[in-house]
């Protein structure tokens, strides 16, 4: 055996010259739960890979990609805030599901050296929702945020076939683009754009980055929905925001952004072309997580 060829072990997995690299770029990267993860799963499904996060801000994101898709054990890697939508351009290929999306969280380097791009975000997020109990198909949903995340979760909202879609989203441009998309992909599901917490809504979604930094304002107050309302997040670290934390202080339902990741990994492993044996991957990345 060569130097090469024999394992460096570091924690679940031993890394040598056939380990392929997959990783998450977005800047900050800190707040990733994909690093502690992924080790794990890869462990489970036998896959000899490694999960490094890649940080680098908006500036470096060209430059980032160009040297990434030079790499030829590079599996692929997922895709966080702030570059979720800047990306798609930049990427040989996209799925048309991205496209209707407008963003892209998925790309994997396909053996031509092409980077192709895919979004799991807003299936994930959904599936997510539907197994912890809660009813999407026919449900008014009030989404804020319509960037990377909040744009693929809308996508996925129409198509699980919700009764209405209210949005709200600083960014006019962002919103009228991202309503223009769903009006044309998904013309049977009402969609309108918002001001102020909506009446009469059952679940109230955050898809801002809103509640990653300590000192962070929220995204609304939900305090002033109807008490009914499930109040829902996108973020995953911390584990219970500020936003949560209130909606749970004054009797609200919540539900935590984890549960989009749980769901989304089996879809981040199918695009990567790695088996997962028939495990049962959600149940896996739940135990993980607690």
């Amino acid at each position: 055996m060569t130097a090469e060829e024999s394992p460096v072990f570091t924690g679940l997995f031993p890394v040598n010259g056939a380990t392929r690299l997959y990783g998450t770029i977005g800047d900050p990267i800190r707040q990733l739960r994909m690093t502690a993860v992924m080790p794990q799963v890869f462990a489970a499904v036998g896959a000899n890979a490694v999960w490094l996060p890649f940080e680098g801000d908006a500036t470096l994101l060209p430059v980032m990609l160009k040297a990434l898709a030079t790499l030829r054990n590079l599996g692929g890697f997922t895709v966080t805030i702030p570059h979720k939508t800047a990306i798609l351009p930049l990427l040989g290929r996209v799925t048309p599901r991205a496209r209707a999306s407008g963003s892209v969280n998925l790309v994997r380097r396909d053996p031509d050296g092409t980077l192709a791009g895919d979004i799991a975000d807003g299936t994930g997020f959904v599936r997510g929702l539907a197994a912890q109990g809660h009813r999407v198909r026919g449900a008014s949903v009030w989404l804020v945020g319509l960037g990377g995340a909040g744009g693929a979760i809308a996508a996925a909202l129409c198509e699980a076939g919700v009764g209405r879609l209210l949005v709200t989203e600083i960014d006019e441009a962002r919103a009228a683009a991202a309503i223009d998309r769903l009006l044309q992909h998904y013309p049977d599901v009402p969609v309108a754009e918002v001001a102020t917490p909506p009446k009469g809504i059952h679940i109230a979604i955050n898809a801002t980055p809103l509640g990653l930094r300590p000192g962070d304002p929220l995204s609304f107050d939900p305090v002033t929905l109807d008490p009914d309302v499930l109040v829902a997040e996108v973020i995953m670290s911390p584990a219970e925001t500020p936003l949560l934390q209130r909606a749970r202080a004054h009797g609200r339902r919540i539900h935590h952004g984890r549960h989009m990741l749980d769901h989304q990994i089996p879809l981040n492993l199918e695009w990567f072309g790695i088996d997962s044996k028939g495990i049962d991957i959600v149940a896996l990345v739940r135990a993980i997580g607690t």
